[in-house]
């Protein structure tokens, strides 16, 4: 009779902790939870509570992984209205940096990792669009050069030495800035201008979607030099944010009138096409702060007739996950 040992060249370990990382097919027995396990991945993306931020807020900077983000400044209830507060997660709860932004502000933009991060751009509450740039080393942040336009509503993508400032809500709308670590460059613009949008990737291949102008399903990719379009998003939106790279990723949230109603849809780029996931952010709402990957995405804070706190933990398609062998 054909073995587990015998087809595998090994029998089924028995072990108080669940293995990590996990291979696809692997069982074990748990023997604390007195259970048999089995390694498998996710055939859809799933939304799963996380540590609420300490300061509700929306249109924050925002940087990092699902187990180590960076959120700064943006718009926070009255009578403050802008903030400079940083806060760090660790991929269970969220805490109060010592040092926040040099210059309080919204409707700004971010990239990098929660050691080695920029923001970039913003308002203040009303305000033109600023062109203020900061780098924070994982404890304080430091002024850089600034932007060459002025602008509000940005996106932004790439780490602390090569990113990327794209659209916003300035003149042109279209523009698009390249960071090398100690400037930035203008470079060739988007083909539809739009703020309110989201862009990832790298400075050197990246994908911005969506946005207002007014809502727009547009996307376009990035090889370095020039923006080419691409297909639209399934679902029209401004104030959306993302996760992944210009081959897989993740957008979600935002709003497809301006406004007057949110959206917690949920959509998966694989390099070619947009496919929406059939399960949603529990909070719908605009403006929401977003990093990782398609497999594993954060999203934080945001708006939704008012700045929110709840943060949510993205599994996406193809993620290793751990299930119990029962016998029903």
């Amino acid at each position: 009779m054909t073995t587990y040992k015998g087809i595998n060249g090994f029998a089924v370990q028995s072990v108080a902790t669940d293995p990590s990382p996990l291979d696809e097919g692997q069982v074990w027995y748990n023997n604390a939870s007195y259970a048999f396990k089995l390694a498998s991945v996710t055939t859809v993306g799933t939304w799963a509570a996380g540590g609420n931020l300490n300061t509700a807020r929306n249109g924050m900077a925002s940087a990092g992984t699902q187990t180590a983000a960076l959120a700064a400044g943006g718009s926070v209830p009255a009578p403050t209205s802008v903030s400079s507060a940083t806060e760090l997660y660790n991929g269970t709860a969220w805490t109060s940096n010592p040092t926040g932004l040099g210059t309080a502000r919204q409707q700004m933009a971010g990239f990098g990792l929660q050691t080695a991060a920029i923001a970039m751009g913003g308002s203040l509450a009303p305000g033109a669009g600023l062109t203020n740039t900061e780098s924070f080393n994982g404890s304080t942040w430091s002024p850089v050069s600034s932007l060459n336009t002025g602008r509000r509503l940005l996106a932004g993508t790439g780490i602390q030495t090569a990113g990327l400032a794209v659209g916003g809500l300035t003149a042109p709308q279209a523009q698009t800035e390249s960071w090398n670590g100690s400037a930035w460059t203008n470079v060739n613009s988007l083909n539809t201008g739009r703020y309110g949008l989201t862009s990832f990737g790298s400075q050197t291949a990246a994908i911005a979607a969506g946005g207002a102008s007014p809502s727009s399903a547009s996307s376009e990719s990035w090889n370095g030099t020039s923006w080419t379009a691409t297909p639209s998003l399934n679902t029209a939106r401004s104030g959306i944010a993302s996760a992944g790279t210009q081959a897989s990723s993740v957008v979600f949230g935002g709003t497809p009138d301006g406004g007057s109603t949110f959206t917690g849809a949920t959509e998966l780029w694989n390099g070619t096409s947009w496919t929406s996931n059939p399960n949603s952010l529990a909070t719908a709402r605009q403006y929401v702060g977003g990093v990782g990957s398609q497999t594993a995405a954060l999203a934080f804070g945001g708006d939704a007739a008012g700045q929110q706190t709840a943060t949510e933990e993205f599994t996406g398609p193809g993620a290793p996950v751990t299930k119990t062998i029962t016998t029903s």
